[in-house]
């Protein structure tokens, strides 16, 4: 555990204050954030640029949802110009109504939508998922598992994803797909991994049972069926993939597009399969067991490439090419 900082005035962080290419990015000194009653301050040592990051600073959503851009990303400018949904740290403070994390202790977070990560102090709401950092690992290890590891659960509890399921990850060399692969098989599921070639060894290391290079084979084609379907690349709505998903099963939406979520509903009515755009809220005890899971060795983090805070906008750069393997990870402290 690393000596305490007591934390200055001001920090440095990564900000963009208007929307662009990654040189809307650069590092200045802010404030140095103060936690409200139910906050944590925490001395981020890691986070990631994850495709959320992506979508702030460029007002880039996916297809038909440009409407959406003053709500979620802001009119003129970045709603959130202190990006990152992520972190590894150590907390440093904590508010009079926080219970069960004190200064000293080594979490990982997921502030989400507050964004804030990329950045040497941030806040973080104890209604938030936080857990201690797994022991096992260092921060940048640590802090891959965070982005991807969340998402990947909540969609997992949503559809059910118990032992025996045949589960389909499409997309599963990403930060979310490299966490759902391992995810699923703890759950006991057989698992189905679709990737690029030069990521079919990977992502079978990770423990997929089969592995489809989509640049070989269109899964949609092969006549196989499953029990749940996680798209994590945008290109499997409903009416691509309805056959390939068993009576009463799930299609995931990760990434979608505005057509189908307006038909989610109606396509799940109509099929009596699930079709949904969001995942269950994951508990305190559910994040944890990334870290249990991690410390056990049963869940691995899978890093593409690692930038110091300094080199931000190479990391943006990087991120745009949209062929990360995993996370991409920013070091902070």
């Amino acid at each position: 555990m690393e000596t305490q900082q007591k934390p200055g005035t001001r920090m440095r962080a990564a900000v963009a204050y208007r929307f662009g290419g990654p040189e809307a990015v650069r590092v200045e000194q802010r404030p140095t954030p103060t936690p409200k009653a139910d906050e944590l301050l925490v001395r981020v040592h890691a986070s990631t640029v994850s495709i959320a990051d992506y979508r702030m600073r460029s007002r880039d959503l996916p297809e038909g949802l440009g409407f959406l851009v003053p709500i979620s990303l802001g009119f003129f400018r970045p709603r959130k110009p202190v990006l990152g949904m992520d972190l590894a740290g150590v907390v440093v403070a904590v508010g009079d109504k926080v219970t069960g994390f004190a200064p000293g202790d080594e979490i990982i977070a997921m502030p989400g939508g507050m964004f804030g990560a990329h950045a040497e102090y941030a806040r973080v709401p104890q209604s938030k998922a936080i857990a201690r950092k797994p022991a096992s690992l260092d921060m940048q290890e640590s802090v891959a598992l965070v982005f991807g590891g969340h998402t990947a659960l909540a969609f997992l509890e949503r559809a059910g994803v118990g032992p025996g399921d045949e589960v389909l990850v499409n997309g599963a060399s990403g930060a979310v797909g490299t966490a759902a692969v391992q995810l699923a098989k703890q759950r006991g599921a057989w698992v189905t991994a679709v990737c690029g070639t030069r990521n079919v060894d990977l992502v079978r290391s990770l423990g997929a049972d089969r592995v489809i290079d989509y640049t070989a084979e269109d899964f949609t084609k092969n006549g196989e069926t499953y029990d749940a379907i996680l798209d994590c690349v945008g290109n499997a709505p409903f009416d691509r993939v309805a056959d390939s998903i068993k009576p009463g099963g799930a299609l995931l939406l990760v990434v979608t597009s505005l057509r189908s979520m307006v038909r989610a509903s109606r396509d799940s009515r109509r099929s009596g399969k699930l079709v949904t755009i969001s995942g269950t809220p994951v508990s305190q005890d559910q994040f944890s067991e990334l870290s249990r899971l991690a410390d056990a060795g049963a869940l691995r983090p899978v890093t593409d490439r690692t930038y110091d805070l300094d080199d931000v906008v190479e990391a943006h750069r990087y991120v745009d090419t949209g062929h990360k393997t995993g996370s991409v990870v920013l070091r902070i402290a």
